[in-house]
């Protein structure tokens, strides 16, 4: 976020798009929903009819996968209605005239046909943002995963930069993390491009300053994404896969295909709090401790360090995830040894310019610190870009809608979007051992039009069939005007009806990531004969 969470109370307009705040991220829109009675106004675009769209001033229930082009339509009504702010454009962007040509086809009308939305919502919500003294953007995975996640997210700057604002208080660029300490696994170097704090190893002067401090020669070549590697493992090109915290049997696209991958591969190694569907399949399972049985730090997603206390000791042989990394590296021949997370910290401190003043004598001084904190008096930083941008000036890319690499036809008339609900958390490793969890969502569901559900003569509860070009499962029809008749929503945390067994795996060309927002299926009545035992 460039933002942070508290400056919410300042804010005067909120988009929220791909995010299903009020599920997914409470506190975050509790926080907007007080500010909305305050005044604020609203506009949120989903496929879905989440909370709140109950409190939006403009709803737009948009087609999955076309967030690009609605993006561009606001921008094309903000510009023709003279709503952008030049004096901001003239002093802090660049690239501006490019931009604006590309805008100039996205008129109401066009927009409203690829959208699936009225033009006259287009049009209010163009002009309630433009209008506003400080818009806030808040999105999370429904604008990033998809074939043109990279795209969207740079039309979010487009328009941040046409309002001006990017580099004022309550206002921003505001992705939700959907875990915890993603951001603090991001900021680490979790990324195959990058070194800590987003330094990237492909920069000749980086990697020298890296090596020197590490006193090592690290190589030049940029890493594989997570996908990457599932297709890599696929194809016999990777021996050892080291999987820590992660269930991509449940959580990645096309689950025929990990599955095969995970078997091609000629060791997998899993470390884990719990004998999750990926850790079955492990030649070793290392278990590590949960958050409360470690010392340490979670970045959260206001790019907030907070510090993590150990309330109990590590359970029956299961470890800190520091100290089975560093046992394994002492045997691969590597002889650093840490003695304490406190000490690692400190050498995160001294290679990662965004985390330089930040220390655990801080930390417990202070409570939390929001990087970039670059020396021990700096107080961190509440929000970012304050008068400059980072990269000096900030460019305006002109971006074109690019459809879905699948659409509807007629053997596969439907479209499928997925994501999460309130009562789970990621591939239920924790939540689904809680037994009153399940008690109200145990089992997996997929939401249908009741429309839809009459024409495919579908009950209630029903448990019936849906296919994609990757596979197919069976699941309980749940039937709700949540969703557009030619659309249907499954949550993805559940293995017994594993949603991503049907998911497009085809990847963003940027930033790799899979296309699981949209992909075309087909559902069907399960026919049962019914048997009696004489």
């Amino acid at each position: 976020m460039t933002n942070s969470i508290a400056e919410i109370e300042g804010t005067d307009a909120f988009i929220i798009m791909g995010t299903n705040t009020t599920e997914n991220h409470p506190v975050i829109a509790t926080k907007i929903k007080k500010r909305l009675r305050e005044g604020a106004k609203l506009i949120v675009a989903d496929p879905r009819e989440i909370e709140l769209a109950k409190y939006a001033d403009v709803f737009l229930k948009v087609r999955p996968g076309t967030n690009v082009a609605l993006l561009n339509g606001f921008m094309h009504i903000i510009l023709k209605e003279n709503l952008h702010d030049q004096e901001y454009i003239d002093q802090r962007c660049e690239n501006f005239d490019e931009f604006k040509e590309v805008l100039d086809k996205y008129t109401p009308e066009v927009v409203a046909e690829i959208c699936g939305v009225k033009k006259e919502d287009i049009i209010k919500a163009a002009r309630i943002y433009g209008n506003a003294n400080k818009g806030a953007f808040y999105y999370a995975m429904g604008l990033t995963q998809h074939s043109s996640g990279t795209n969207a997210v740079m039309s979010v700057s487009n328009l941040q930069m046409l309002t001006g604002n990017i580099g004022v208080e309550s206002a921003g660029v505001n992705p939700l993390r959907g875990q915890n300490n993603v951001q603090g696994a991001c900021d680490m170097g979790a990324l195959p491009t990058d070194y800590t704090g987003y330094q990237k190893v492909f920069l000749d002067p980086v990697r020298a300053v890296m090596g020197d401090f590490w006193n090592i020669e690290l190589p030049s070549k940029k890493g594989l994404t997570l996908t990457e590697m599932m297709n890599a493992a696929g194809e016999g090109d990777l021996g050892f896969l080291y999987i820590m915290g992660e269930n991509p049997m449940v959580s990645d696209p096309d689950l025929n295909h990990v599955k095969h991958a995970l078997e091609t591969v000629d060791f997998l190694l899993v470390q884990d709090i719990f004998l999750t569907e990926t850790a079955q399949m492990a030649d070793v399972v290392l278990p590590a401790a949960t958050f409360a049985e470690k010392d340490g730090t979670f970045t959260n997603t206001e790019r907030r360090v907070l510090r993590v206390r150990k309330a109990i000791d590590p359970v029956g042989n299961s470890k800190p995830d520091w100290q089975i990394i560093m046992e394994l590296s002492r045997l691969l021949g590597y002889e650093e040894y840490y003695k304490s997370p406190s000490e690692i910290f400190d050498e995160i401190s001294s290679c990662t310019p965004s985390y330089a003043g930040i220390s655990y004598k801080r930390l417990e001084k202070e409570g939390s610190l929001q990087w970039p904190c670059t020396n021990s008096e700096h107080p961190g930083t509440k929000y970012l870009h304050k008068g400059v941008m980072a990269r000096g000036k900030g460019l305006f890319r002109p971006i074109e809608y690019e459809s879905s690499k699948e659409s509807p036809d007629a053997d596969y008339p439907l479209i499928l979007t997925t994501g999460r609900i309130l009562y789970h958390y990621h591939t239920r490793t924790m939540t689904g051992k809680v037994e009153g969890l399940n008690e109200i969502s145990g089992t997996s569901y997929i939401e249908i039009n009741p429309q839809t559900a009459k024409r495919y003569n579908i009950e209630d509860g029903e448990l019936i069939k849906i296919k994609s070009r990757r596979g197919s499962i069976e699941t309980k029809a749940k039937i709700t005007d949540m969703v557009n008749g030619n659309v249907v929503f499954m949550p993805f945390h559940f293995a017994d009806g594993p949603v991503n067994m049907l998911t497009n795996p085809v990847l963003d060309p940027i930033a790799k990531i899979p296309e699981l927002k949209v992909c075309s299926v087909n559902i069907e009545k399960i026919e049962r004969s019914e048997y009696v035992q004489s």
